[in-house]
């Protein structure tokens, strides 16, 4: 059987050539008779969108597990000492055994555990009768010392105003801050009035974000706070994600004083 070329071609340069014509309307599959890619910049666009997702995902895991960390860290760094002053005492009776709960992970879960153990004791004990009166004995000792009673009883009046809702005013309120027009989630820790007047004031307590430790103290006129029905956590869930834990509406800001007036104004 014979097959038919053109003259001066052989067959396989006619198969070669007839692979090197691209079809109409199609793009060309070699360069140089190399395959080429049809789309060179979709493998790095892919990779970067895979990078940026992976890091999207990471991060809030990041995050937690430093603020678990810390907490972690802080309340076994509490008990700690008490641990290593078992071993210590447990080495004099039984030597092998002390080396053997010496191991730093160890050491690390008891201490954890007694820490916890203990701050669980603490409020049992704080609930009781006699418990309430050993503290209002350490908090009348701790009053005879200037600093430390300047340091210890703010931070225990924040504690207990934060715990305790204020009568008739809603605790997690919309302030106008730092400017008008700007709103900010904050926490009415007293209510005041003012002296010669029935003006009521309001001080709040404005965290910062992400980190709700720090923050600042206004003092504002209580009628000019936009109340939320927002609980503590709700609040602080929005603090501490940037805002991107926050429910779908916000509720309407009252009108200032300066706005009724040119409401008023024919």
């Amino acid at each position: 059987m014979s097959t038919w070329a053109p003259a001066g071609r052989t067959v396989g340069a006619l198969d070669r050539s007839a692979c090197r014509q691209p079809l109409r309307g199609a793009p060309l599959p070699y360069n140089d008779g190399f395959p080429r890619r049809l789309n060179p910049s979709m493998p790095p666009l892919r990779v970067k969108r895979y990078l940026i997702t992976g890091l999207l995902t990471f991060i809030p895991l990041w995050v937690t597990w430093l603020v678990f960390k810390f907490v972690l860290n802080l309340l076994a760094g509490m008990g700690a000492p008490m641990v290593t002053a078992l071993l210590g005492a447990l080495a004099l009776v039984a030597p092998a055994a002390a080396a053997a709960l010496n191991a730093q992970w160890l050491v690390f879960v008891i201490a954890l555990l007694m820490t916890l153990g203990a701050l669980y004791l603490l409020g049992f004990v704080a609930n009781r009768v006699i418990g309430q009166r050993f503290i209002n004995a350490f908090d009348g000792l701790l009053a005879r010392i200037p600093v430390v009673q300047t340091i210890y009883g703010g931070t225990k009046k924040l504690m207990a105003v934060l715990q305790n809702k204020p009568s008739g005013v809603q605790r997690v309120v919309l302030a106008e801050f730092p400017r008008r027009g700007m709103k900010v989630v904050g926490f009415v820790t007293r209510v005041m009035r003012e002296d010669g007047g029935n003006r009521e004031m309001a001080s709040v307590f404005i965290p910062t974000t992400p980190n709700p430790t720090g923050g600042y103290l206004v003092v504002v006129p209580l009628d000019e706070l936009t109340p939320t029905d927002w609980t503590m956590d709700q609040a602080m869930a929005f603090i501490i994600s940037g805002g991107a834990v926050a429910p779908d509406t916000l509720p309407a800001s009252r009108p200032s004083l300066a706005d009724r007036i040119d409401g008023d104004r024919p």
